[in-house]
């Protein structure tokens, strides 16, 4: 489907965890099809879910507690949120997976937010996965 694109430009600073506050930017600014364009920055903590989940089987859980990289963070503002994040330490060693939460910033976080004014992003239910999922929906012009 196609769409016009509108971005928005967020720089956090230390101590502030990057998901809730994108949720909270999403909501306050009625965003509804939202999505991380980019993001660059470090984090002192953070919690994600690796590879390999399933609905039966949610798969491991690390906490990370030391100073990272964020190399890379992408995905849907949707609900909860989709966020898949890659971290490197100190000696480039890289991790990734599945934001769970608690992303706290170190220094900086700086981030791009897209919104597709002509969609509507929703998530459902998919027997297939055992797991909400993108749908991706037209705007109702009378919204």
């Amino acid at each position: 489907m196609k769409s016009p694109l509108v971005c928005y430009a967020l720089r956090l600073g230390p101590g502030e965890e990057i998901h809730s506050t994108l949720m909270n930017f999403v909501e306050e600014n009625n965003l509804d099809s939202a999505f991380v364009m980019t993001c660059v920055g470090s984090v002192t903590k953070a919690t994600i879910r690796l590879a390999h989940a399933t609905a039966e089987k949610r798969n491991e859980i690390i906490h990370l507690d030391d100073k990272h990289e964020i190399v890379s963070l992408v995905g849907t503002l949707s609900d909860a949120g989709h966020l898949h994040i890659s971290l490197s330490d100190k000696e480039g060693k890289m991790v990734g997976g599945h934001v769970i939460g608690g992303l706290e910033v170190f220094t900086t976080a700086e981030i791009v937010i897209g919104q597709l004014p002509s969609l509507v992003f929703e998530r459902e239910m998919d027997d297939r996965t055992g797991f909400k999922e993108l749908c991706i929906k037209a705007r109702n012009n009378d919204e």
